[in-house]
């Protein structure tokens, strides 16, 4: 079954890569040689005419011969309609990107499950990893490390506590205040201000207890979770509040785009639950059975913030109305999305159209979805395969093993990086991939008829010659 399994995924590869001359403006492909868990766009350092230059934040989880490590990396990303169609499908699956140069190592205390930046200052980010506090880190002014065996751990430039038992997994920072917001295995979501740390500097010598600690001092708080047997050093502080709700490990949290004080959740327990901090710690609206599984993963539109989209291990991703939660006690979405044969990783609503978003998932795939095609006639006969799931409008099938993450870049539209864990199909390590596809692929139809109406004639005249 496996063997059958590895070759259907070795054929899928080998169709997409034989199109990525007809579906992508640009591409890279970067491997990994260990995988990378979370990727994510840092600030853009400079344009030029041709192609951009921006920081980007990986890690590398290891097998314990060298240290896990946190890396920042420039990459250039190539501009619209520059590359040449024949030339980004000329990759070596095992070679580096030459677009892709690693910039800074940080050794990282344990593996890096997630990494997220301050959007009001992505030099600023936080990361989470198997123990029950969130690190953040200044990458500017963290010094670079030669990450050897043996070579001791990065000191965090912050350490948030208030879980009881390990956060791995959800974590998220605040578009409008520098909040940070995260939910572990002690069922609860916890929420800090990294301004409290001005105000705590004066007490940073001696030990501190911060509301919710197991009373160990909270320099050593990573010991809690058992797991990581060195306690990391560094000034810590304790949580603006933490809330209960869910009944198993929360998986995914995200903040209201308008509002640092308005949040949601969403758990093992297969619930969504929507908080407002203003009204206490308990939820402001709980959607008991908002899939019929774990949920992963979940975001919340930044254009229109009714609208919440969740992944789950039933495959499926829900679109929810923040108006109109659920219906008896069970969910009730506006639409579910099926589209994946796996359990959904990641959701991410696109930073250049409201309505749409990406999800990835354990399939290999990432898709791209827009929500406003869902039950409009196709005037244009042939843009839309017969028997595609409603609003899927594009496949990313770059990666042959679970895409873990993904994430838009909001400073070039339509450009995406994207990262699989390749451990089970491949000799180990991952795949980073650089994308964004043809801009005919999203563009108004009758701006792209016309677009091609132009070449036509010249197409014609070529046949002729």
């Amino acid at each position: 079954m496996k063997a059958e399994e590895g070759r259907s995924v070795e054929e899928r590869y080998t169709q997409w890569k034989s199109l990525v001359p007809v579906l992508y403006d640009w591409l890279a492909n970067h491997n990994l040689v260990w995988p990378s868990l979370s990727c994510r766009w840092g600030p853009q350092l400079e344009q030029a005419t041709y192609k951009n230059r921006q920081r980007l934040y990986l890690s590398e989880q290891t097998d314990g011969s060298v240290p896990n490590t946190l890396v920042i990396a420039n990459c250039e990303v190539v501009k619209p309609r520059v590359a040449a169609a024949e030339h980004i499908s000329q990759f070596n699956e095992e070679a580096r990107s030459p677009f892709v140069k690693k910039y800074k190592t940080i050794i990282h205390p344990g593996e890096v499950n997630r990494i997220r930046e301050l959007p009001q200052n992505s030099k600023i980010v936080a990361t989470h990893t198997d123990s029950p506090d969130v690190l953040i880190w200044d990458v500017e002014a963290q010094p670079n490390r030669h990450a050897v065996l043996g070579a001791t751990d990065s000191r965090p430039d912050l350490i948030l506590t208030g879980h009881q038992e390990n956060a791995e997994f959800a974590l998220a920072m605040c578009p409008t205040e520098p909040f940070v917001l995260s939910g572990g295995k002690d069922k609860s979501v916890v929420l800090w201000s990294i301004h409290d740390h001005i105000s705590t500097l004066a007490t940073e010598q001696g030990p501190t207890k911060s509301p919710g600690s197991t009373g160990t001092s909270s320099k050593h708080a990573s010991k809690g979770g058992g797991s990581n047997d060195k306690p990391v050093g560094g000034p810590s502080i304790g949580p603006r509040g933490i809330y209960q709700g869910h009944e198993d490990t929360v998986e995914d949290v995200q903040f209201c785009p308008s509002s640092a004080q308005e949040f949601c959740s969403v758990g093992d327990d297969s619930c969504l639950i929507l908080w407002d901090a203003r009204a206490g710690s308990t939820p402001a609206v709980k959607v008991e059975k908002a899939h019929n599984a774990d949920i992963h993963c979940v975001d919340w539109n930044p254009h229109d913030i009714n609208l919440v989209l969740t992944g789950s291990a039933d495959n499926t991703v829900l679109m929810f109305d923040r108006r109109n939660l659920s219906s008896g006690g069970v969910g009730s979405p506006v639409h579910k999305f099926v589209g994946h044969s796996a359990a959904v990783l990641c959701v991410q609503w696109s930073p250049d159209k409201s309505s749409v978003f990406g999800s990835s998932a354990e399939d290999g795939i990432l898709n791209i979805w827009d929500h406003e095609k869902i039950g409009k006639k196709q005037d244009t006969a042939g843009l839309k395969a017969p028997n595609a799931p409603p609003g899927l409008f594009f496949q990313h099938a770059g990666h042959r093993d679970k895409v873990v993450d993904f994430h838009w870049n909001t400073s070039d539209p339509w450009t995406i990086v994207s990262v699989s864990d390749d451990c089970e199909s491949t000799n180990g390590g991952g795949t980073l991939q650089i994308w964004r596809m043809i801009d005919l692929i999203y563009r108004p139809a009758e701006e792209v008829l016309a677009e091609l109406d132009k070449f036509k004639s010249h197409i014609l005249a070529c046949e002729k010659n």
